[in-house]
C-alpha cells in the first residue's frame, strides 16, 4: 500500500492547490484500483479495459452507483475500513443500501473541508453553526453526519449546537433559543440540514406564528431532495420560505449535492455572492463530470442533456468513476441537475449494472 499512500499524499496536495495534472493522477488511481479492487477488476476485464488500454480519464470504466449495493468495491479488506457509509435505502428498501467502504479518511476529510470553506465560509474562518443533522455518534454510517461533525469541529465556534437527533427528531425549543440568541446578539449563524428538515421547521414556525430576521451574514446550507418523501416542495418555494421565515436571502442559501458513493461534494454557489441565473453546481478541480447518453453511455457535448458521470480523485480506495442516474448537462466548471432519468434508471445504467453482476458472478 506504499504506492497508494504516496498517491493519497499527492492528491491531498492537489486538492489544496499544488500544481499537478488531473489526467496523470486519474491514470495512477485507475492503475491502483484495477490492481487492488477485485470486483472492479473483474468488471473492467469484462469490458476489455486495463491500465494498458485506458489512455485517458474519460476511458476509465464507470460503475453504476447501484453497484455499491451489490459488491464490496474497495481496494483491500472491507474490515480495515476507517469508516463505512451507507445510502438511506429510500428507493430500494433498507435491505438494499449502497455501502461505501473508506479505508482512510484523509482524502475524504480534505475534500469536504476545502469544499465547505470555499462555498459556505468565503468571508470568515469560523462562525456559529447550528446542525439540523443527527450527530455522527448516533448515525456512524451517515456520510452527512460525518461531514457536519468535521465542519463543526473545524469551523464552528464553541456556541455551535446540534438540534436534531435520530431518536427525538427536531429539538424545536432548543433551536428557537438559538435563533432568539443570534437575533438578539446580532451574531451571524450558519444553519445546516436537509431540505426536508427545513420544510418541517418552516411549517412549525408558521404554526407558532413566528419568523426571524437573522443578522446580516447569516447563511444556510441545505442538502438532499425529497426522494422517498410523502411530498415535495419546489426549489423556488423553499428559497422563498428561507427569506420569509429566517430572513436568509437567496444569495446566502447554498445547496449541497453529494452522494454516499463519492468522497467529494458539489455546491450551487458561494455564500454571499449574487446568483447568476440558472442554478449550476460547481465541480471542484479534483473532480471531472461528463454527461453521457442514457442509452449508449457515450459522452455528450457540453450543454447536451444526459445522465451524469463523475470522476472523483477522492475515491482513491473504492472506484473513481461513478455513473449516476441523474439527468443533467455539463457546462464550464460545473453542471446543471435536472432530476432523475425516466424510470429511475437509464437503460444504459441498467445494462452496465447487469454487466457488473455477471463479472462478479452474481448473475
Amino acid at each position: 500500500m506504499q504506492r497508494a499512500a504516496e498517491l493519497a499524499e499527492r492528491i491531498v496536495a492537489y486538492m489544496g492547490g499544488a500544481k499537478d495534472d488531473f489526467g496523470a493522477l486519474a491514470t495512477e488511481v485507475f492503475r491502483h484500483q484495477y490492481r487492488s479492487n477485485a470486483p472492479y477488476r473483474a468488471y473492467c476485464d469484462a469490458r476489455r479495459a486495463n491500465p494498458d488500454t485506458v489512455l485517458s480519464w474519460q476511458q476509465v470504466p464507470a460503475v453504476p452507483a447501484d453497484a455499491f449495493k451489490a459488491a464490496s468495491l474497495v481496494c483491500g479488506d472491507p474490515a480495515d475500513s476507517e469508516a463505512v457509509y451507507r445510502t438511506s435505502g429510500t428507493t430500494g428498501g433498507a435491505d438494499r443500501r449502497g455501502t461505501h467502504y473508506v479505508l482512510d479518511l484523509t482524502l475524504y476529510d480534505a475534500a469536504l473541508r476545502i469544499g465547505f470553506a470555499r462555498h459556505l465560509l468565503p468571508d470568515t474562518g469560523r462562525m456559529r453553526i447550528v446542525s439540523l443533522v443527527p450527530p455522527a455518534a448516533e448515525q456512524p454510517d451517515s456520510s452527512l453526519s460525518h461531514m457536519l461533525r468535521e465542519v463543526v469541529a473545524e469551523f464552528g465556534t464553541p456556541a455551535s449546537t446540534w438540534r436534531l437527533t435520530a431518536a427525538e427528531g427536531l429539538d424545536l425549543p432548543g433551536l428557537l433559543r438559538d435563533l432568539d440568541e443570534v437575533e438578539g446578539a446580532r451574531e451571524p449563524v450558519l444553519l445546516a440540514g436537509t431540505s426536508f428538515t427545513f420544510v418541517h421547521l418552516f411549517e412549525a414556525l408558521n404554526d407558532l406564528g413566528r419568523s426571524y430576521r437573522l443578522p446580516p451574514g447569516s447563511r444556510a446550507m441545505d442538502t438532499g431532495g425529497f426522494k422517498g418523501r410523502s411530498r415535495e416542495v419546489a426549489r423556488a418555494e423553499l428559497v422563498q420560505r428561507f427569506e420569509e421565515m429566517l430572513g436568509i436571502t437567496p444569495e446566502w442559501l447554498v445547496n449541497e449535492y453529494g452522494m454516499t458513493e463519492m468522497s467529494s461534494q458539489f455546491y450551487d454557489g458561494v455564500a454571499g455572492l449574487p446568483l447568476g441565473g440558472e442554478s449550476r453546481y460547481v465541480t471542484p478541480h479534483w473532480v471531472r463530470t461528463l454527461a453521457v447518453d442514457p442509452e449508449t453511455l457515450g459522452p455528450l457535448a457540453p450543454g447536451e442533456t444526459g445522465v451524469l458521470r463523475h470522476c472523483d480523485l477522492g475515491n482513491l480506495n473504492s472506484v473513481m468513476m461513478i455513473q449516476t442516474a441523474d439527468l443533467g448537462s455539463v457546462h464550464a466548471n460545473g453542471f446543471s441537475l435536472l432530476g432523475r432519468a425516466p424510470g429511475a434508471e437509464a437503460r444504459g445504467c441498467s445494462i452496465a449494472m447487469d454487466e457488473l453482476l455477471q463479472a462478479i458472478g452474481k448473475r
